[in-house]
């Protein structure tokens, strides 16, 4: 009796949260969200001028890559159709995580961003932000969203590329922030950026663009683009439509016995905190420079803390319904599979098989995807970190869980808000 006074309890109080949170949101400038646009499918920000942020963003595989790890700078196409390139041009890595989703990440709540949270709020710089680029972050970013968007185009394998192979891979090799400038050279000299960079910022002329101007365009563009509030749940908290039976019993599942609202919490079905679950390693990995295993610390990459040992950031479960693979490396196909894991961490671990994965044919790279899955202690640290409770779940009940997230998938928001552009213009390719 007490157990079910307690889950009424809570469902009560967990209803009413959402009910009472709103979700804010920067705001942003409509001709710097459209110059953002271009510039977000534009492979001018790229080292070799051959990926564009939407490589791994597209519309068309709703904000995310359809893929477990992604195949970054030298790869060909997009989305499950995306290869591992050829010749001189194949891709020397994959990219270490999963390319998360943009679903409403021009979000006030969201306090860092990336897997591992390496770009965050933080008083620790003058800056008010903890990234990689320490004290060099440049001036007048305006929020954590414009932060981020200066990293991907320094990251070598994901667009800057390999040292010797442009001015800008060669550039952050001595230091993150000389890259910058660069960028901004190259996006300044096309004539109709700097005319368009010299209205939406009121700017003197061409010249005077740099790049933080070109990170606001990316963030207005990439906050105003894919905000999601207008699913069936939605419709549900504000009294205007009803949820299936199976998406009310997923439902108490949810915010009870499941207990999955003690991360997945509030409008946005996060707690924008960290947490270990022992996900099946593999691929290349991200760690400290000093490390050579090809494993991922998460979180501990970053802050150096044993405690973030393979910790990583809760996603949105806005729209979680289009954008598998799941996991912070794509771990799983489906989300029965991701869920599966969650209810039972250790006994998911030992069942995985790397047939799970979605990765693109890469055979120079095939001894190395899996092999950090041989090394026994490694393996042992991912088990001895999990910070999760099992919970006893039926295929039934994992079903209904699946059938609940489905009433987070929004309507006519999953088509974004201006869409992909004809052309960009730099004058090169748009996939």
């Amino acid at each position: 009796m007490f157990h079910r006074i307690l889950l009424g309890v809570t469902l009560a109080l967990a209803s009413a949260t959402a009910k009472a949170e709103e979700v804010e949101f920067h705001p942003f400038e409509a001709d710097r969200a459209a110059l953002g646009r271009l510039l977000f499918y534009d492979p001018i920000l790229s080292g070799n001028r051959n990926i564009a942020c939407a490589t791994c963003h597209h519309h068309d595989t709703f904000s995310a890559d359809a893929l477990s790890l992604g195949i970054g700078e030298g790869g060909r196409g997009i989305g499950a159709k995306r290869m591992a390139g050829e010749g001189a041009d194949a891709i020397r890595k994959r990219v270490p995580r999963h390319a998360p989703a943009l679903w409403n990440v021009g979000a006030t709540a969201f306090t860092s961003f990336f897997h591992d949270g390496r770009v965050a709020r933080s008083g620790a710089y003058a800056s008010g932000y903890d990234t990689p680029a320490d004290d060099w972050l440049p001036e007048r970013l305006p929020h954590l969203l414009a932060v981020q968007a200066l990293f991907p185009m320094v990251a070598q394998f994901e667009m800057a590329g390999n040292p010797r192979e442009n001015e800008v891979a060669g550039a952050i090799h001595d230091r993150v922030d000389y890259a910058w400038p660069i960028i901004a050279k190259r996006v300044r000299g096309i004539p109709e950026y700097g005319a368009l960079f010299t209205a939406a910022f009121d700017l003197r002329g061409p010249e005077a663009v740099e790049i933080a101007h070109i990170a606001i365009a990316l963030a207005d563009f990439m906050g105003s683009e894919w905000r999601s509030l207008d699913a069936p749940w939605d419709d549900w908290r504000a009294g205007r439509g009803e949820l299936s039976p199976a998406q009310h019993r997923g439902r108490a599942l949810f915010f009870g016995r499941a207990n999955c609202a003690s991360c997945h919490a509030g409008p946005l079905f996060t707690d924008h905190d960290f947490h270990a679950l022992a996900l099946p390693p593999f691929g290349p990995g991200r760690t400290r420079p000093f490390d050579p295993l090809p494993r991922d610390i998460g979180r501990m990459a970053a802050t150096d803390d044993l405690e973030d040992a393979y910790r990583f950031r809760t996603p949105s479960l806005r729209n979680v319904t289009l954008t598998a693979p799941y996991g912070h490396n794509g771990a799983y196909p489906t989300l029965a599979g991701i869920i599966r894991h969650h209810a039972d961490p250790l006994a998911a671990l030992d069942a995985w098989t790397p047939d799970l994965a979605k990765l693109p044919e890469a055979p120079w790279l095939t001894a190395t995807d899996f092999v950090i899955r041989q090394d026994r202690r490694e393996m042992a640290r991912v088990r001895a970190a999990v910070d999760i409770a099992p919970v006893a779940l039926s295929e039934a009940e994992i079903a209904d869980l699946v059938a609940f997230l489905g009433a987070l998938e929004g309507r006519e928001s999953v088509k974004g808000r201006l869409g992909k552009p004809a052309a960009v213009p730099s004058g090169l390719p748009v996939e």
